[in-house]
């Protein structure tokens, strides 16, 4: 289940980075672009750091800033559909569900962790 879970943060960041390569670029696009990308980066990247936590309170810690993150992706692919910057619709479409599962995912991961402590 890690691996699987680790697997749609990269490909969510990775087609994160590929629809901002396809989009024309002006000063709207270029500030939410870099924003972007770097949630769902670090998205991926605390995922990693949360299955090295020291203790249930780092891990905690460290996946509540995935969630986080991934709430902030959730919100800027939103931006990116509505304001009509991307073309692909079934694209963005397909990057905001998945952010949504898996922001449902790591809520659902915290919740649990934190009610277990």
């Amino acid at each position: 289940m890690r691996k699987e879970i680790e697997e749609r943060l990269i490909k969510l960041s990775v087609g994160i980075n590929k629809l901002i390569l396809s989009l024309n670029k002006s000063i709207l696009t270029q500030n939410l672009s870099e924003q972007v990308i770097r949630s769902s980066t670090s998205a991926a990247l605390n995922y990693g750091e949360a299955q090295s936590a020291e203790s249930k309170k780092d891990f905690i810690h460290k996946n509540s800033i995935v969630l986080k993150e991934l709430r902030e992706t959730g919100i800027s692919l939103k931006i990116f559909s509505e304001s009509g910057m991307v073309e692909d619709k079934p694209d963005i479409a397909r990057l905001i569900d998945e952010c949504n599962q898996l922001t449902a995912i790591f809520q659902q991961t915290v919740s649990t962790a934190r009610s277990k402590k």
